[in-house]
């Protein structure tokens, strides 16, 4: 029995050395060994550069660049419109018809500054219009020159602190038409330049949620009214415009309402309109007065454009019911800066 264990502990102790042997020889380098004595062996140089030493670097001043450039804080732009429209017949045109030529102009200006809290915007519109037709006197289809002035100062994100001054009156003389005995066509004198004419200062708040809609509340409003030519036909213009019979002035206190829209509200289809009330402190409010103007612009190319306007105004100075105009034109617009 004990021979049986020596001899398994013998074979045991045999078959761990065989393992040992093995991996010994397995982790062998398999290397021949070569006389180099004699060879001309070269090492590729690297292409990469070597120095060797300290370097020194110098540093290099680079200056600032400069440029001339200023922020401007005008935004202006100037539109002006032409529009002719005419008409002939022959003498023997049965169907009836008048030979007829009209022409008319507008001028619209608006510089706008703003600057942090700070704003200005003047705007001009000038109109001015005639149609002849035969055997008739010329006649106005058009004339007014409004100038508005407003300054602001932001007090919120809606809020506006505003003061304005605006001046409104027309070009030429406006005339009343009648017919005589005769039936012959006469023209009696109604309106001129400052006869009437506006002068508007205002101040008070201005409320602006989106930039193509505004309303001005004008709580300290003072307004002159001026009839420098005190000839002017009165028939025709029973509250004198306000002034006082044999006077050229009257200037009133008021509450003022300004309200004012601006986009475009289809594809080059503008509408722009503006209303305005007007509430003297002294007088009744039968007396309060009220304008709206509208207009509406379509372009159909870079040029040309069709533009329907409309105007509706309720004064008791000047005539006791609503007065109302409307016109349709087709013209040419050009627009600065494009």
């Amino acid at each position: 029995m004990f021979f049986f264990v020596v001899m398994k502990s013998f074979n045991i102790c045999l078959l761990l050395l065989f393992i040992t042997s093995s991996s010994l020889i397995a982790q062998e380098i398999d290397t021949v060994p070569i006389e180099t004595k004699g060879l001309e062996i070269k090492l590729k140089r690297s292409p990469l550069p070597s120095r060797t030493g300290i370097l020194n670097y110098t540093p290099v001043k680079i200056p600032p660049v400069v440029i001339a450039e200023k922020i401007n804080y005008w935004k202006i732009r100037t539109s002006v419109g032409i529009n002719v429209n005419q008409g002939s017949f022959s003498n023997n045109w049965k169907a009836g018809g008048v030979n007829s030529l009209a022409v008319g102009g507008l001028v619209n200006y608006r510089a706008e500054y703003r600057k942090e809290g700070y704003g200005y915007i003047s705007e001009v519109m000038l109109e001015y219009g005639k149609v002849k037709n035969k055997d008739q006197l010329q006649k106005k289809t058009r004339d007014r020159i409004f100038w508005d002035n407003k300054a602001d100062l932001r007090l919120s994100k809606s809020w506006y602190f505003f003061g304005s001054v605006t001046f409104e009156s027309q070009f030429d003389r406006g005339y009343a038409y009648y017919r005589d005995g005769n039936n012959e066509e006469q023209a009696s004198l109604v309106s001129k330049f400052m006869s009437p004419g506006y002068l508007t200062e205002s101040i008070g708040f201005e409320y602006k949620p989106v930039g193509y809609f505004s309303t001005r509340i004008g709580t300290g409003t003072a307004k002159q009214t001026f009839k420098l030519d005190t000839t002017v036909n009165q028939q025709y213009n029973g509250g004198n415009y306000g002034v006082e019979r044999g006077k050229n002035f009257k200037n009133e206190l008021a509450f003022q309402i300004v309200s004012n829209f601006d986009k475009q509200i289809f594809k080059n289809v503008n509408l722009k309109a503006r209303y305005q009330m007007f509430i003297p402190y002294d007088r009744p409010l039968v007396h309060v007065d009220h304008r709206l103007d509208v207009e509406l612009r379509s372009q159909i190319n870079r040029l040309m454009n069709v533009t329907l306007t409309g105007v509706g105004l309720f004064d008791k100075d000047s005539d006791p019911e609503i007065q109302a105009s409307q016109a349709l034109a087709l013209g040419v617009a050009f627009t600065f800066p494009r």
